[in-house]
């Protein structure tokens, strides 16, 4: 109860959820002096062993999860018969309760908070865990906006053959199951690919795929029904982000992407794709590809011949008369951003090598600004350079060139050098040359906003470019 102390250091202060096993309470150590969140077994579920078992295997697989988009074991114990698990406190709302609070996110928020989610469940199953139960209700987000994965309380290793408990029910929430898991049939990676992808649906609509009375008559619809075109509901989603998406709730396993993986660089590819560009690289599971009319080669060669006069003759229009409003004199499109700072809040030192920082805008590719060293990961939100565009500029493109490739980012902007900064990108895994979309209001400073190192210890930005 609250007021009650847990392991002669947690206070409990408030209940801040409950479940069908357990309730979370936030918490403060009074050792550390911090909050924490606190899970407790409920009472009647001690003296079963499965249950118990159940909620030692979640600290034990979270514990092995040091990820910056999953929310961190920090103890677990028990006292007088009853199982906790202490947890970094997190001091936001839910994925589902941002939805229900402001319905449909913007496209690029909802793929950037999807990708969040896709690596972090990636990493858990490059750990050999498939998570079971992924929906928005288990997403919380931080003070940053950051995704924090979190509730592992049916994880089941990737090499158990079954879905269900000994008991024979079947785990995870109807809204979002797979139907291999409806049927009680063996998980994997690709049935949390299913339960993300009905995530991303509803993140995009405001409105779970399936919709249902009750569990079974849910279960069926994911079991018997095609998964529904967001596009149809949103237009602004491109052809190939709704094709990514059904793929992604494809009915058989096989025909989904074959990891995580995979669909984190889907959704990366669909971020730089408008709304009725069409790729052609998704072939959806089950849709033959058209055959293609082979056109005869002189035909082809005057259709060329044509298409390139059109274009010509276009470009020699548009060109004057842009001259005859400018006077002549086009408006360049380059942008030449200047970086000024750098940006590390707290929980940061602010210590970023803030001597090297022109090298990022000095026009050499050779030259670089450097983050500090970071041996265990970054262990912070994130870590920045801010650029100033030398005026209030709606910028279209920020293009990032590295000699570190593997570290994640995205561009942030505002109106002043100090903070608050917003998102104008989503995260996107930066190779050796990696070009931002960007999409919000126009702002004269940006930031470019490093969240994961991946495998590195230390990322180099050799050389930034802008264009309007």
């Amino acid at each position: 109860m609250v007021g009650d102390v847990v392991a002669g250091r947690y206070e409990l202060e408030e209940l801040v959820g409950t479940g069908g096993m357990s309730s979370v309470f936030r918490a403060h150590d009074t050792l550390l002096e911090r909050h924490v969140a606190l899970k407790i077994l409920h009472e009647h579920y001690t003296s079963d062993e499965a249950y118990v078992e159940r909620f030692r295997r979640e600290a034990r697989a979270v514990a092995g999860l040091s990820h910056p988009n999953i929310v961190t074991v920090i103890d677990r114990g028990e006292q007088d018969g009853r199982q906790f698990i202490v947890f970094e406190y997190i001091d936001g709302e839910s994925l589902k309760q941002l939805v229900d609070r402001t319905g449909p996110l913007a496209v690029d928020q909802a793929v950037a908070l999807t990708l969040q989610i896709a690596r972090a469940l990636a990493f858990a199953h490059q750990q050999g865990l498939v998570h079971r139960d992924v929906k928005p209700q288990n997403v919380l987000l931080n003070d940053d906006g950051r995704a924090k994965v979190t509730d592992f309380g049916i994880a089941r290793s990737l090499d158990v053959q079954q879905g269900m408990t000994q008991s024979g029910t079947v785990m995870g929430t109807s809204d979002y199951i797979a139907p291999e898991q409806a049927r009680g049939e063996r998980v994997d990676e690709q049935t949390d690919v299913y339960s993300l992808g009905v995530v991303l649906y509803e993140l995009l609509t405001g409105e779970v795929p399936f919709p249902g009375e009750n569990f079974v008559a849910v279960a069926m619809r994911h079991i018997n029904e095609p998964p529904p075109s967001a596009r149809e509901r949103r237009p602004d989603v491109s052809l190939r982000l709704d094709a990514a998406i059904r793929r992604a709730m494809a009915k058989e396993p096989g025909e989904r992407f074959r990891s995580m993986g995979d669909f984190v660089g889907e959704l990366e590819a669909a971020l730089d794709v408008g709304p009725d560009e069409d790729t052609g690289t998704i072939v959806l599971p089950g849709r033959p590809r058209r055959r293609r009319r082979v056109l005869r080669p002189l035909l082809l060669l005057l259709l060329a011949v044509a298409v390139l006069g059109a274009i010509a003759g276009a470009a020699y229009l548009v060109k004057r008369s842009s001259d005859h409003k400018s006077g002549g004199t086009a408006h360049p499109s380059t942008v030449h951003l200047r970086a000024i700072a750098t940006y590390d809040p707290p929980p940061g030192d602010g210590q970023e090598h803030d001597e090297s920082r022109a090298r990022a805008t000095d026009e050499n590719p050779d030259t670089f600004w450097t983050t500090e060293h970071y041996d265990n990961g970054l262990q912070k939100p994130g870590v920045g350079l801010l650029l100033d565009a030398g005026g209030t500029r709606a910028l279209r493109t920020v293009t990032v060139t590295s000699d570190t490739p593997g570290f994640t980012a995205m561009i942030k902007a505002g109106s002043s050098s100090s903070p608050p900064f917003t998102p104008v990108t989503g995260e996107r895994a930066v190779d050796g040359t990696t070009t931002f979309r960007i999409h919000g209001k126009p702002a004269r400073f940006y930031v470019i906003w490093i969240t994961d190192l991946g495998s590195l210890s230390v990322a180099h930005v050799n050389e930034v470019r802008a264009r309007s």
